[in-house]
């Protein structure tokens, strides 16, 4: 079945993506970590929104060939190059949120949530929704359960 983008289709991505970035953002914020709710959000939108763009010019391209199938040759689908371009600039962002005090270092794992928060926007705004949900999921119980877990298994061998 050919992916179809529609108003349904932004509507949900987007809305999952705030949804699901939220809470990770949600989570960052009440611990009082250099980025919060909104700079998570703001970068996981942006990333979901690019990516839509990304298959919206994917999918006018494949028409443009079923069109004018002489002028294939001269049609190229990149998939990837936007989603490698949101990847590596948001690595670049999230060592905005790196500190290093004293031999201290602090914001790894805010720089990371940022970063995965971008991944989970990109992975909605090409429509996998359930993986998006998954990895969701999975970030949030390793910033709460495993992390008590971890903490805790630590402090009993001590």
């Amino acid at each position: 079945m050919e992916k179809v983008i529609d108003i349904i289709y932004i509507l949900k991505s987007l809305g999952l993506t705030i949804v699901f970035v939220g809470l990770i953002g949600f989570e960052r914020q009440k611990k009082n970590k250099i980025a919060g709710l909104t700079t998570h959000l703001l970068v996981a939108v942006g990333a979901s929104a690019l990516t839509i763009v990304q298959e919206i010019m994917v999918l006018d391209s494949i028409e443009f060939i079923r069109q004018y199938p002489d002028l294939a040759q001269n049609v190229v689908i990149e998939r990837q190059r936007i989603i490698a371009q949101i990847v590596a600039g948001i690595g670049f962002l999230g060592t905005g949120a790196i500190i290093k005090t004293n031999g201290y270092i602090s914001g790894l794992t805010t720089a990371s949530t940022l970063w995965i928060g971008a991944i989970i926007g990109i992975v909605f705004g090409l429509g996998e929704y359930q993986l998006g949900i998954i990895v969701s999921v999975l970030t949030l119980m390793t910033l709460t359960i495993v992390k008590r877990i971890f903490w805790t298994l630590l402090e009993e061998h001590h």
